[in-house]
């Protein structure tokens, strides 16, 4: 059974990769075969039915959809990774103006504030269009989604550091 996904199309280009680079190792990698349209369009299917490689497959797609270098993308194929993407979109109920405000605030100056919060959750954090796509293990990810939910409410930066490293050290401790 094949798995589909439309991806924007001007992430196409970075999911075929120069001279389909980038969709070889994927289907190398993943042990799949991906067949991928100009509109967007992705299907996966995996030559032996294996639901769970289609199903990784499908999250790697995912994610270089939302914005992410395949680099970080190819992670989603270890056990232990996740992706979690946020509709700011649907969240700030349809407002684009506090869309890109929210944006901004977690990009940060420079992208500043993004590199700090990959830093503190040992995640990858993609801000593309409406849309905050984290990857990382389970138990970082959740951490991310946490600040990222704080710097929706409106909460300053050093508030959402201090908190992030305050639960990092408790999760070194186990508290």
């Amino acid at each position: 059974m094949a798995e589909y996904v439309k991806i924007p199309k001007d992430r196409v280009g970075v999911l075929v990769g120069t001279k389909g680079t980038t969709k070889a190792m994927l289907e190398k990698r993943c042990k799949i075969k991906l067949d991928i349209t100009h509109d967007g369009g992705v299907s996966i299917a995996s030559p032996e039915e294996d639901g769970l490689r289609e199903w990784k497959a499908l999250d790697v797609v995912k994610a270089i959809g939302r914005g992410f270098n395949p680099k970080y993308a190819i992670n989603l194929i270890k056990e232990d990774y996740v992706l979690s993407v946020i509709n700011l979109y649907d969240v700030l109920h349809q407002r684009d103006a506090d869309v890109k405000r929210v944006n901004a605030r977690i990009i940060g100056e420079h992208g500043k504030a993004r590199t700090t919060l990959e830093t503190l959750t040992r995640t990858n954090i993609s801000v593309y269009g409406r849309t905050v796509a984290i990857i990382g293990i389970e138990e970082d990810v959740e951490l991310a989604e946490k600040a990222i939910q704080m710097f929706i409410k409106g909460a300053q930066h050093a508030t959402v550091y201090r908190s992030l490293e305050h639960e990092r050290k408790g999760m070194k401790t186990g508290l």
